[in-house]
């Protein structure tokens, strides 16, 4: 894809400072989740996909500002179904999300699992728990087997979850552990306002779902979702904390689920008044619509980013779509951890 941190001709040669750069950077991978979960939800449409498909549009600015402060290789990132933006900043290839959702053999989990249940556990990825609350027991228990161990360093964690999730017994039994063990946790939750139909109204009664977060001594902030810029310096700041030996952080993004649950799911529950309210707006165009108002590009700049991410989330579904899924006369069925021991790292990428 082009240089999202390069001016376009015409711009100057003043350089990007550091907090400009990563907000092109975020919005980068925002416009290619954004481009390729749009191809996707066409292809399910058209009944080549089996299985839900849970787009992330609308939480795009919340997921990217994450990961973009995490370091690939070294950290641990547990995204939810909706993080196809933050996987793409941590490393995921567009590839890898196609062949799973056209259950490839060659994809992360070799056309075996669920479509969004894809993870790289080696590269700090835990394949996704559709029990969503879950993720942040398994993000706690990566760092706390790293510090027996000796190898957490200054390494971190972060888990995404949603509103709903934070009604589960896993998300209180994994809040209580990080806080009492002092893990470096980052805890993103992004509140779209409904726990698949179920309103904020029937899941907490506190005035912020970031208030939970005082019983468990945790520091935590409340923002608006839909902006980017807001979204990398809460999460840069969170990010910093935990590092630095501050403990685990949580992060409320309050923004708007602006498609149904699924693909399958029209959302007519959803009122007019939230579509209209504060939290309805759509973080892409806002954060584009930024970028150009600063001059941190211009239209053609603009442009060539998302011409990128149309020939590159082409090129990945394509391949995937030729590709073949698991034999089961041929396939080897043991677990990929135990495989990988003894043949490698499997079909090739």
């Amino acid at each position: 894809m082009a240089d999202p941190n390069a001016k376009s001709e015409g711009e100057g040669e003043e350089p990007l400072g550091d907090r400009d750069a990563m907000f092109l950077s975020a919005l980068r991978w925002m416009i290619l989740a954004r481009t390729f979960e749009e191809k996707v939800a066409a292809i399910y449409r058209a009944g080549k996909i089996v299985g839900g498909v849970y787009v992330g549009r609308g939480q795009e600015a919340f997921s990217a500002a994450l990961a973009v402060h995490l370091i690939p290789g070294k950290d641990v990132y547990a995204p939810l179904i909706r993080d196809m933006a933050g996987r793409a900043a941590f490393g995921e290839p567009p590839l890898a999300a196609a062949r799973t959702y056209l259950g490839s053999e060659k994809g992360p989990m070799r056309g075996r699992d669920g479509n969004i249940h894809r993870g790289d556990p080696r590269g700090g990825v835990p394949a996704m728990i559709s029990h969503l609350g879950a993720m942040l027991s398994v993000a706690s228990g990566m760092l706390f087997a790293r510090r027996l161990k000796g190898t957490l360093g200054d390494a971190i964690g972060a888990a995404c979850i949603g509103d709903g999730a934070t009604s589960t017994g896993a998300m209180h039994e994994a809040l209580n552990f990080a806080s009492v063990e002092h893990l470096p946790l980052v805890v993103a939750i992004a509140n779209n306002q409904f726990a698949y139909s179920t309103p904020n109204t029937r899941q907490f009664a506190c005035p912020e779902l970031a208030d939970r977060a005082k019983a468990y001594g945790i520091p935590s902030q409340t923002i608006d979702a839909t902006d980017l810029r807001a979204c990398l310096d809460a999460f840069g700041a969170a990010v910093g904390r935990a590092r630095s030996g501050g403990g685990p952080q949580m992060v409320v993004g309050n923004l708007l689920r602006l498609s149904g649950h699924g693909e399958h799911d029209d959302a007519h529950y959803v009122p007019d008044s939230a579509r209209r309210g504060p939290f309805g707006g759509d973080c892409v165009a806002k954060a584009k619509q930024h970028a150009l108002d600063h001059h941190l590009l211009d239209a053609g700049g603009l442009a060539a980013i998302e011409s990128d991410a149309a020939r590159e989330s082409d090129a990945a579904i394509a391949k995937a779509d030729a590709e073949n899924g698991p034999d089961p006369y041929r396939h080897d069925w043991r677990a990929l951890a135990t495989a990988r021991l003894h043949a490698g790292d499997g079909p090739d990428a």
